[in-house]
């Protein structure tokens, strides 16, 4: 190892220690969350980028906790994050398919659902990135039916909820039904209660907030440019440390590596804050403030669950040209570490893809692995993530971006 490579990863473990355990969370909209992005303006700063930090606004979250009894039974259940408060007494409905919700009456109910209809997470329903016509169609029958609440008995599924179990079905603070869920288990014992009265107590309220996206420009031009993304927020209590404090750390690094180039083209740096808030504020706003010049951009280049301590990084493509590809690989090719991955569009890539931006996406080879055992839970530590891969992938971007530069202007 060179004495760059280890410089880099003892700073690697020093803004790991700060973003995830020093940090008090960086849920967007929090305190810890404006904290953590003043403390990475303040390093791309220090090392001569220009640097913005557009505002925007969106919801924070105060929550206590939720009381649900039936015939003087409890029931464990959590809250749905962004869930307005209620006190509610009434009887209990049941659905678990949309023939099912489409046929109850639940008006003035509290409306168990369970089964089919409650085995993924719905999209909120404002989300404009991907927002599934059937989700659609169940939101709009809640509201059209208007419970007084609604439960949810949801399933196991990591690809869209990651280790989470149970998980919320409803995160969404547009939607202003009060909810809770619970586990499948919780839900079957619940179901025997159907046509009966139980009452529901959710100690909740929303706060009105404000947050920001870091963005950090180097290079002699705006356009072209290579635009490389990581998101800085993370689920509420996780210290979020490969989702994904370990990408923010990956674009610190590269900044220094980059602070002396004499670069021609655009390099810009973005720390988006919202992928793991129902509303993607950040991205929202990033992609209506570059309406019309996405297409200056050569390549996005997404760092989301990368470092992981076990397997290699794993590297993805998505309509990149040939001549882009093979630049790609050949400065990826030295670097022992870094490996041809498996796609996956669960990151903010996808967002650039949909715009016919190219993209490369950056992750662990063991990224389903993190999904199901990992992300969004109090797991998710320092621990996990080797410094020593964070400084590899930092320089053979380093590497990527020069020979960029060196093709296109020559």
């Amino acid at each position: 190892m060179s004495a760059v490579h280890d410089y880099l990863a003892k700073q690697a473990e020093k803004y790991l220690q700060k973003l995830c355990l020093e940090i008090p969370g960086r849920r967007t909209g929090s305190a810890g969350n404006r904290m953590a992005t003043a403390y990475l303006a303040e390093i791309f700063t220090g090392l001569g980028l220009q640097t913005t930090c557009p505002e925007f606004d969106c919801l924070d979250w105060e929550h206590g906790e939720a009381r649900l009894l039936a015939d003087h039974e409890r029931f464990e259940a959590q809250i749905s994050p962004y869930s307005l408060g209620c006190q509610a007494k009434a009887v209990l409905g049941v659905a678990s398919t949309m023939e099912e919700l489409e046929a109850v009456q639940a008006a003035g109910q509290i409306l168990l659902l369970r089964g089919q209809i409650a085995s993924e997470q719905l999209m909120p329903k404002n989300f404009s990135f991907y927002n599934p016509e059937h989700h659609q169609k169940i939101i709009r029958l809640l509201e059209s039916n208007a419970p007084q609440a609604i439960i949810a008995a949801t399933t196991r599924n990591p690809e869209l909820a990651g280790a989470v179990y149970p998980f919320p079905l409803i995160e969404d603070g547009d939607f202003d039904i009060p909810s809770i869920y619970m586990t499948e288990e919780q839900g079957k014992r619940l179901v025997a209660y159907t046509g009966r009265p139980v009452s529901l107590e959710i100690d909740a309220r929303r706060i009105p907030a404000k947050g920001c996206n870091v963005i950090a420009r180097t290079g002699h031009a705006t356009t072209p440019r290579v635009v490389l993304t990581a998101h800085i927020d993370a689920k509420e209590g996780t210290p979020g440390a490969l989702d994904n404090a370990a990408g923010v750390v990956v674009l610190l690094l590269l900044a220094e590596l980059l602070a002396n180039e004499n670069l021609q083209h655009g390099i810009e740096l973005v720390a988006f804050n919202g992928e793991d808030h129902y509303s993607a504020a950040g991205e929202v706003h990033y992609f209506q403030s570059n309406q019309g010049i996405l297409g200056d951009i050569l390549l996005n280049i997404n760092l989301d669950g990368v470092g992981y301590i076990r397997g290699d990084t794993g590297y993805s493509l998505y309509g990149c040209p040939d001549e882009l590809a093979n630049l790609i690989h050949t400065a990826f090719a030295p670097y022992s570490g870094v490996a041809r991955g498996e796609p996956w569009y669960q990151g903010d890539h996808s967002a650039f893809i949909q715009n016919q931006v190219p993209a490369l996406a950056i992750t662990s080879e063991a990224l389903f692995h993190i999904l199901e055992a990992i992300a969004h839970t109090d797991k998710d530590v320092p621990e996990l993530v080797d410094p020593s891969r964070l400084a590899e992938v930092a320089q053979a971007l380093r590497d990527l971006l020069l020979a960029m530069d060196k093709k296109s202007s020559g």
